[in-house]
């Protein structure tokens, strides 16, 4: 107990020893070129989606904004994306698991910069913004909707507005109120007694609705926050000045980050997040149906029709290298999920893919035990932080809040 209690005060002497003196100009050359990586400003320009010749289209964003808004866009006309990517909580809703016509399995991600990503949801089930937008409307579990009934409702609510934007839209006359591929039996024999025009037809206008919120959610973006002062300080080899100055403790924080923690290995670039799959080890949520993560999905997104190689994608098919070249079969992807951006993190508690845990404190014990995974490896392995360690740690991330 004594060597345990005199091993924590060296720790802990050593920290305070580093943190009394620590100062940007304590940065190395090569710290000093990893943070201001993770700048805001180091972000390129949005490149073009050739996929959505739409993504652009400032009346396809106002559609786009105006659907996503729209509780009409549920079966029960009580449901809008936004009920659950709430606008004044960085676009998702502070619980564990989202709650559409019924509550989800999933947590929901906030969408500041979701544009910017390769693959979406947790598992990355989508390849792209405007396919990503349309899962939720069939989702029995979020929207419920089925394809037909969004083909009238843009007819009945937004039919001038739609042709003005896309084109004329097809002949719905006598086509089922209610019929998809998914949804109720009913709703899908329905769906397959359709001709293959008027399926074709529909699905053009299904895919119209995802382009048009995603022209939307391509204006999502993270504003400046202290960190960002601060590095672009740095960057330029000046003093930070006002509310760009991290405190010893942000610092030796910082420091932790890009070091000894290895959070940056994964939460990397200006987002903070290399987007891609790791097992991690966290764990599952007991009541919940079994959640394998991305090895769970690699035939979904190779098989979705609304894909990158799919027919109602605009462009050619070299813009599908990301799909093409995915990773498709390993044990690395058993139970793997997205790293999430850590952009306002701390303003957004519950954590991880389905709300594990409540607090940031959790998740920063979660890594430094690094308990096995129920199933396949965890990529992360114990550290050994003290007490002020983890507590320089979290400070640090309470400056990626703007």
């Amino acid at each position: 107990m004594k060597g345990r209690l005199l091993t924590n005060i060296i720790a802990a002497a050593a920290l305070a020893a580093a943190m009394a003196g620590c100062t940007d100009a304590d940065f190395t050359d090569a710290e000093k070129r990893t943070i201001a990586s993770m700048a805001l400003s180091a972000l390129a320009p949005l490149p073009a989606d050739p996929t959505n010749r739409f993504a652009d289209d400032p009346g396809a964003a106002a559609l786009g904004a105006t659907l996503f808004f729209d509780t009409g866009m549920s079966r029960d006309g009580n449901v809008a994306c936004g009920t659950c990517h709430k606008i004044d909580r960085q676009f998702q809703d502070d619980l564990p698991r989202g709650i559409g016509v019924a509550q989800t399995n999933r947590r929901t991600m906030p969408l500041a910069g979701v544009a910017r990503d390769p693959f979406f949801f947790w598992d990355g089930r989508r390849d792209s913004l405007w396919s990503q937008a349309l899962v939720p409307l069939e989702n029995p579990l979020e929207h419920a909707g089925t394809r037909t009934s969004y083909a009238h409702y843009i007819k009945r609510r937004f039919g001038e507005r739609y042709e003005r934007i896309f084109r004329p839209l097809p002949d719905l006359d006598g086509l089922p109120a209610s019929a998809g591929p998914f949804g109720t039996p009913a709703e899908q024999a329905a769906w397959r007694a359709m001709t293959v025009q008027q399926r074709d037809g529909v699905d053009l206008v299904f895919a119209d609705i995802g382009k048009a919120m995603a022209a939307f959610e391509r204006s999502l973006v993270h504003a400046p926050t202290r960190f960002d002062r601060f590095a672009d300080a740095l960057a330029k080899g000046t003093a930070p000045a006002g509310d760009a100055v991290l405190s010893e403790e942000e610092e030796a924080g910082l420091r932790l980050f890009i070091g000894k923690a290895n959070c940056s290995t994964c939460h990397t670039g200006p987002r903070f997040t290399d987007n891609h799959f790791h097992n991690t080890g966290v764990p599952p949520v007991a009541g919940l149906p079994v959640d394998r993560g991305r090895i769970a999905v690699v035939d979904e997104v190779r098989a979705d029709p609304f894909n990158c190689l799919g027919r109602l994608r605009d462009g050619g098919e070299e813009a599908c290298g990301e799909l093409r070249f995915m990773q498709k079969s390993s044990p690395e992807l058993v139970r793997a999920y997205k790293t999430p951006s850590l952009r306002g993190v701390a303003d957004r508690p519950p954590y991880m893919h389905a709300g594990q845990f409540a607090t940031l404190e959790q998740v920063v014990d979660h890594y430094v035990r690094a308990q096995a995974s129920v199933e396949g490896e965890t990529e992360i392995h114990p550290l050994q932080l003290s007490d002020r360690e983890r507590a320089a740690l979290l400070a640090f991330l309470k400056t990626l809040s703007d």
